[in-house]
C-alpha cells in the first residue's frame, strides 16, 4: 500500500490580532489570513481529502481549497483548539503586565499551569490523538490537507514523538504554518514543522 501523507495547516491571522483563541473564541480571519493561507498553499493540489477544524479562522479556507480544486471535505470537531478558560480574548501583553506570575508559570510548565478553567493538556491530547488516527485511518494510502490550529498540530506532533505535554506544547508554528507525516511501512515520519510553503 502508498504510504498516507497528511499536511496539517495552522489557519492565518484572525481578525482582532495576537491573543489568546481557544476553543470558545471564534472569529474569522483577515483579510492577511487570508492572503497568508493562499501564499503557503499556492495553485498546487496535491491532496485527495481536504479536513477542517470547525471553527471559523478555519472552515472557510478549507471550504475554499475544496470547492476550488473538487476536492471533497470533512469537518472535524475534535480539531477545535484547545480551551484556554478565563484567558480566552486576553493578550498576551496584558496577561505579563496583569498576571505576570501565571503567565510565566504556563510557559515553565504548561502542563503543571493551566489558566482558570483551561482545558487540561493531557486531555487535549487525547482529544487531538484519537481525532488524528481516526481521519488518518478512514484515508489509507492518501494524501490529506488538515486545516486547524497551532495547538492542534504541536499535540499532533508530540503525540507522534511520544513527547511529554509539557515538550511539545513549546513548539512554534506560525500563522499558516505547515507541518507534514509521512505513515509509512515503519510508522509516522515527520517530514516538516512550522514550513513556511507546501513542501516539495
Amino acid at each position: 500500500m502508498s504510504d498516507t501523507l497528511i499536511d496539517l495547516i495552522r489557519h492565518g491571522e484572525p481578525v482582532g490580532g495576537r491573543q489568546f483563541r481557544g476553543d470558545s473564541v471564534d472569529d474569522p480571519l483577515s483579510a492577511a489570513g487570508w492572503a497568508q493561507l493562499r501564499a503557503a498553499l499556492g495553485e498546487a493540489c496535491p491532496w485527495d481529502q481536504v479536513i477542517s477544524s470547525p471553527m471559523a479562522r478555519c472552515r472557510p479556507f478549507a471550504m475554499e481549497v475544496a470547492a476550488r480544486h473538487g476536492l471533497p471535505l470533512a469537518i472535524e470537531p475534535a480539531l477545535r483548539e484547545i480551551g484556554m478558560g478565563d484567558w480566552e480574548r486576553r493578550t498576551p501583553a496584558d496577561l505579563a503586565a496583569h498576571d505576570p506570575a501565571a503567565f510565566a508559570a504556563l510557559y515553565r510548565d504548561p502542563a503543571a499551569h493551566r489558566p482558570p478553567g483551561g482545558e487540561p493538556l493531557a486531555a487535549f491530547t487525547t482529544r487531538v490523538a484519537t481525532a488524528y488516527d481516526r481521519q488518518a485511518a478512514l484515508y489509507p494510502g492518501r494524501h490529506l490537507l488538515i486545516v486547524c490550529h497551532s495547538g492542534v498540530m504541536r499535540a499532533v506532533v508530540g503525540y507522534l514523538l511520544g513527547a511529554a505535554d509539557a515538550r511539545w506544547y513549546r513548539l512554534r508554528i506560525d500563522y499558516a504554518g505547515l507541518v507534514r507525516v509521512r505513515h509509512g511501512r515503519f510508522g509516522a515520519a515527520i517530514e516538516c514543522v512550522n514550513a513556511p510553503t507546501l513542501p516539495g
